[in-house]
């Protein structure tokens, strides 16, 4: 194995990781850009209310991009198993 086969799948696996964890990052930056201007607009500054509904949103997005992620990480595992069983590209 080369090291340009090494570098391939240590990029592969970066943008992996970027694109399974990208929908739940971006349901947590809206929800806590939309808290944070809703607080600004209000000048209510209340610890929990920037805490306890980003912390539901993101359980919810996972729920719900649970089977994206998985078929994500599944597809990166068996490229990997793939190559550890064939010895290589």
């Amino acid at each position: 194995m080369s090291r340009g086969d090494i570098h391939q799948i240590l990029s592969d696996t970066i943008w992996t990781i970027l694109i399974a964890s990208g929908p739940v990052l971006i349901l947590a930056m809206v929800v806590g850009l939309s808290i944070a201007l809703f607080q600004a607009l209000t000048s209510v500054q209340e610890m929990t209310l920037t805490f306890v509904p980003k912390v539901a949103a993101i359980f919810v997005g996972l729920g719900l991009t649970l089977p994206f992620i998985y078929a994500t990480l599944t597809k990166l595992s068996d490229q990997v198993f793939d190559l550890i069983v064939h010895g290589g590209p």
